[in-house]
């Protein structure tokens, strides 16, 4: 190698050497001017992913811990200590405990839907028009279809045939009971 071509070898890395340096710089300049902000950023980001990481462990506890109670009171209904447990980790499985082991009382239960299953329950036992009619007033209740055809039942069997043959009126062709509507529609017929 030449002497010109040595110096311009130096030349070419003390310039690659600058450039470096003057890139730090810049860099340093942006990171004090904005020191605050990247460092509150990176806090949060840990803070949240930590804190979801929290949540979610404490969630799948919670879980477990419910899970527990409910095999406990599957072979023991009678344990307070695990319906305790249960009322305070998963509400919804406690008001099914409390539903399915009390089937007659409606006071107890909190979930909407167990309320009115069990209300449903307890007016077909004894036969209250009144209870049923309540139970169909409620657009939002599963079983309303199936409880206006109880209740024209109840109406077949108090021999209120045209009272009967309007409350099935309220049942659509499309319906899934709509086989066993239209078999009481055609035993009405003949009354």
């Amino acid at each position: 190698m030449s002497l010109k071509e040595n110096v311009d070898y130096i030349k070419n890395e003390i310039d690659t050497e600058e450039k470096f340096l003057e890139g730090f710089v810049k860099l340093e300049r942006v990171f004090k001017k904005y020191k605050f902000l990247l460092i509150s950023t990176v806090a949060v980001v840990l803070i949240a992913f930590i804190g979801n990481s929290v949540k979610n462990y404490l969630d799948n506890e919670t879980k477990l811990k419910a899970n527990a109670a409910y095999n406990t009171l599957q072979t023991n209904p009678n344990d307070t200590v695990a319906l305790a447990i249960l009322k305070d980790t998963n509400e919804n499985l406690y008001n099914i405990v409390l539903f399915l082991n009390s089937k007659k009382e409606t006071t107890n239960i909190d979930s909407l839907f167990l309320k009115e299953l069990s209300e449903y329950a307890v007016a077909i036992e004894k036969s209250d028009m009144s209870k049923l009619n309540s139970l169909t007033m409620n657009q939002d209740f599963i079983l309303k279809e199936y409880v206006i055809f109880n209740k024209a039942l109840l109406e077949t069997k108090n021999n209120e045939f045209e009272k009967a043959k309007k409350t099935l009126e309220a049942i659509g062709e499309d319906s899934t009971i709509s086989k066993i509507v239209n078999s009481l529609r055609h035993y009405l017929i003949t009354k």
